[in-house]
């Protein structure tokens, strides 16, 4: 049980508080979880002013990324960037792995990809490439216009991606982030599906960074009013309360169509609605939802049909779309659970102009949560 309520290096998640969440977590309670996903960060601290990173994600580990996956994408509100979802949209697919950073580094993030690629999957890097890559605004405590990230920082997230619990909190692409205008970043959490003979698994991966402080909901705890107080954010952040963007990532290893694929990442907005967001006008609310499952199915297969001609199937199996109400769900607890987590594993942080982001009282929340059980 320790490994669902506190990170890798001992500090607590939202469940060492109190917390108590629907539905059954995966072993580590994060976005690895799912059988062959790898995550990465690089983490970039300097001096002052600079508090930003990137995060790396794998969906199938980094020796299988010339295998398409099936995938959806949906924009809850479209002031933000995410590449790649052109295509997504036009096939229902991608390959490669997807990396997360700042507003201003999206470029070097793509072309960190790219030289990634072409290092350790030259063949593939021989046609073309169509990264992935997502950003949510650090501006408050990162001098986002000194270009601190560089390629090798994103060549380094991507191949220090491993398997286990998944760091959260400041670290990678989520070091400079703020949520509900307390200190944000990264955080993760999974569900455990049962379905026929088998279970699956759903992981969520958030790069936070939305919400005014008088929205924050956890559990039903307005949160939010009761910790008005030391919100530096309100009198000097540059954008109206709310502002910042979400970045979610959603991957599960149940065999999904693409349309259901993008189905699954409609519902992180039913997720993050439950921590009391209602969606900045300023926030860029991004997410992708992915299945590994039919190994090599959009890779297409030669075949000899009954006449005698020769051509190529794709063949692949799927979940009824009738039976997806339990993958739904599971979407929905992850991604409360994930910014809880994100949330609750923080610490205060000073950046550039000496803004400051406080973190979410700990010790405040926990009392709060005793006295109303």
């Amino acid at each position: 049980m320790a490994n669902l309520e506190r990170t890798a290096d001992g500090r607590p998640r939202a469940r060492a508080l109190g917390f108590e969440f629907d539905g059954v977590p995966g072993a580590t309670n994060s976005l690895t979880d799912v059988p062959g996903v790898e995550v990465g960060v690089k983490t970039i601290i300097t001096g002052d002013s600079v508090r930003t990173g990137v995060t790396a994600i794998h969906p199938r580990g980094k020796g299988q990324v010339t295998d398409p996956i099936a995938a959806g994408f949906h924009s809850q509100n479209g002031n933000g960037e995410m590449t790649g979802v052109s295509w997504i949209s036009e096939s229902g697919t991608f390959a490669g792995p997807v990396v997360i950073t700042n507003t201003h580094a999206v470029g070097v993030g793509h072309a960190g990809v790219v030289a990634w690629t072409v290092k350790h999957h030259r063949d593939a890097a021989e046609v073309w490439l169509l990264p992935v890559v997502g950003e949510t605004w650090d501006g408050y405590l990162n001098d986002i216009n000194s270009h601190p990230v560089t390629e090798e920082d994103v060549i380094e997230a991507l191949e220090s991606a491993i398997s286990g619990p998944v760091a959260e909190g400041s670290v990678g692409g989520g070091t400079g982030m703020n949520c509900y205008e307390f200190k944000g970043g990264n955080g993760s959490a999974s569900r455990i599906v049962a379905y026929g003979d088998t279970t699956y698994t759903v992981g969520v991966l958030l790069q936070a960074n939305f919400g005014s402080r008088e929205e924050l909901t956890l559990r039903g705890v307005h949160f939010g009013k009761l910790f008005a107080d030391d919100n530096p954010m309100r009198d000097s952040a540059p954008a109206p309360p709310g502002a910042g963007s979400c970045i979610a990532i959603v991957i599960t290893d149940a065999p999904l169509l693409p349309g259901q694929c993008q189905a699954l990442a409609r519902r992180v907005t039913l997720g993050l609605a439950r921590t009391g967001t209602t969606g900045s006008h300023f926030s860029g609310d991004l997410f992708l939802a992915c299945s590994t499952g039919n190994a090599h199915a959009f890779t297409p297969a030669q075949v000899t049909f009954a006449n005698g001609a020769s051509g190529v199937l794709d063949t692949m199996s799927f979940i009824p779309w009738g039976n997806l109400d339990p993958f739904y769900e599971a979407v929905v607890q992850a991604v409360e659970e994930a910014v809880a987590n994100c949330l609750v594993v923080n610490q205060d942080m000073v950046g550039y102009l000496g803004h400051r982001s406080p973190a979410f009282p700990k010790e405040r929340a926990s009392e709060e949560l005793k006295r109303r059980h």
